[in-house]
C-alpha cells in the first residue's frame, strides 16, 4: 500500500470514525470536552472535516449567558475539506476544501425581497450542526451542512494558495462588509471606530478602503498598535485620552460623520453618540444580547442623528466578501493570536471570554489535516 496519510484518506470519505472529540455547551459556561458521534449525513448535505474555526463573539456570549438550550455544539466560522456528500449534493468533491455559511436565506421572502436577510425565517434556521440542536458546529472534528445550505450558495470552495484559516475570515468579513455598506460612508467623510478587536480592525479597514479618514479607539495601546501595523493610524488611547473630545479636535469641533461601537459595552453607547456629529449616523454592531441602555433621545431628535444596527451576514455581500478574503489586500492571519487545538478547546473559550490586551482573533484547530 502506498503511504497515505490518515488525513488524505478521510478527505477522500474513508476511514472516518464513528465518533469525535467535540466542546460541547451544557449550560452557563459550561463547555465540556465530551466524544460524540460523527454526524451522518442525508441526500444534498456534505460532511465536512474542520481544520479551522473561529471563536465568534456571539457565540461566547451564548455561552456566557446561557441564552440557548443544552446540549449543543457551537462554532460557525467554519473551514475544512469535505469527507463525505450526500446524493444529489451536485458540484461538490470528496477532499475538497470549502469555507461553510451556517446561515443561507431563502431570497423570496419578505425579508429577502426588501435585502434583509437576516430576519428571514430560513435564514433564522442553522444549517450547520455537529449534532444535537443546530447550532454551527465547528467546535468539532467534524459537520453535517444541511441541504438548503449546500443548495443556496453557503458552502465556498477555497483556492489553492489560501489557507483554512484565512477562509475561515469569509463569514466574519460579510457581516463587517454588511455594516460599512450600511453606513454609506463617502471620501470627504471620517469615520470613528470604537473597538479595535479583531472585529473592529476589520470594520475600520473597510471604511478605509471606501476612502473615508478612519479614527481608531481603544482602552489597550497594544491592540492600536496591531491596527497600527495593518495600516490603520488616526489611533485615540482611550486609556489615557477622552475618545469624544479627540474626535472633535480631529473634526473641526464637530464630531465623526460616522461611528461604529465595535464593543458590546452598552455603556459605550452613550460615548459614540456623543462621538458622532449633529446629523451623523452611530453603527451599533456589537450590541447582540438584549439588554435595556441608555440612551439620550433628544440626540436623535434634536441633534438629527440616526442609530442603525446591523446583524450577520448578507448574501448579497458573498461574492464581494469571497474576492477580498481571498486576495493580498488585507492580512488577516495577522489578526490571529492564539491557535488551538481542539483538546484545549475549554481553554481557548475561557480566554476569548477575558482577552487580555494582546488577545485577538483565536482559532480552534482540530489539526488533523494538512493545508493544500
Amino acid at each position: 500500500m502506498s503511504s497515505v496519510s490518515q488525513a488524505e484518506l478521510q478527505g477522500r470519505g474513508e476511514a472516518i470514525p464513528s465518533t469525535m472529540l467535540a466542546a460541547v455547551y451544557y449550560g452557563k459556561d459550561d463547555i465540556r470536552l465530551d466524544t460524540v458521534p460523527v454526524p451522518s449525513i442525508g441526500r444534498g448535505e456534505l460532511l465536512i472535516q474542520v481544520h479551522t474555526c473561529g471563536i465568534c463573539g456571539t457565540d461566547l456570549k451564548k455561552i456566557s449567558t446561557g441564552s440557548h438550550s443544552a446540549p449543543r455544539i457551537f462554532g460557525h466560522e467554519t473551514a475544512g475539506l469535505i469527507a463525505r456528500v450526500g446524493e444529489g449534493a451536485g458540484g461538490f468533491r470528496l477532499g475538497q476544501r470549502v469555507v461553510v455559511f451556517h446561515h443561507m436565506p431563502c431570497r423570496n421572502c419578505f425579508y429577502c425581497r426588501n435585502q434583509v436577510f437576516a430576519q428571514c425565517p430560513t435564514y433564522k434556521k442553522v444549517g450547520c450542526s455537529a449534532g444535537f440542536e443546530a447550532s454551527g458546529g465547528g467546535f468539532s472534528e467534524y459537520v453535517r451542512v444541511s441541504d438548503w445550505i449546500v443548495r443556496l450558495g453557503g458552502v465556498v470552495p477555497i483556492p489553492d494558495g489560501y489557507s483554512f484559516e484565512r477562509a475561515s475570515f469569509v463569514e466574519p468579513v460579510n457581516t463587517c462588509m454588511k455594516a460599512i455598506q450600511a453606513l454609506n460612508l463617502r471620501t470627504e467623510e471620517t469615520a470613528a471606530v470604537i473597538g479595535q478587536g479583531p472585529i473592529g480592525i476589520i470594520l475600520s479597514l473597510l471604511a478605509q478602503r471606501t476612502g473615508a479618514q478612519v479614527i481608531t479607539s481603544d482602552l489597550f495601546p497594544q491592540r492600536l498598535t496591531i491596527a497600527g501595523g495593518l495600516g490603520l493610524k488616526g489611533a485615540i488611547d482611550a486609556s489615557r485620552t477622552d475618545t469624544v473630545l479627540a474626535v472633535r479636535e480631529r473634526t473641526e469641533g464637530r464630531g465623526a460623520d460616522a461611528v461604529i461601537l465595535a464593543a458590546g459595552d452598552n455603556r459605550l453607547i452613550r460615548t459614540a453618540v456623543e462621538t458622532a456629529r449633529p446629523g451623523g449616523r452611530i453603527m451599533l454592531f456589537a450590541q447582540t444580547v438584549r439588554s435595556e441602555a441608555v440612551i439620550d433621545p433628544a440626540a436623535v431628535c434634536v441633534d438629527e442623528k440616526t442609530l442603525l444596527g446591523s446583524y450577520s451576514a448578507s448574501v448579497d455581500l458573498q461574492e464581494q466578501t469571497v474576492q477580498l478574503v481571498f486576495s493580498p489586500e488585507i492580512e488577516l492571519e495577522r489578526l490571529v493570536s492564539h491557535r488551538f487545538p481542539l483538546s484545549e478547546a475549554v481553554q481557548a473559550l475561557r480566554l476569548a471570554a477575558h482577552p487580555q490586551p494582546d488577545t485577538m482573533k483565536l482559532v480552534l484547530q482540530p489539526g488533523s489535516l494538512r493545508e493544500g
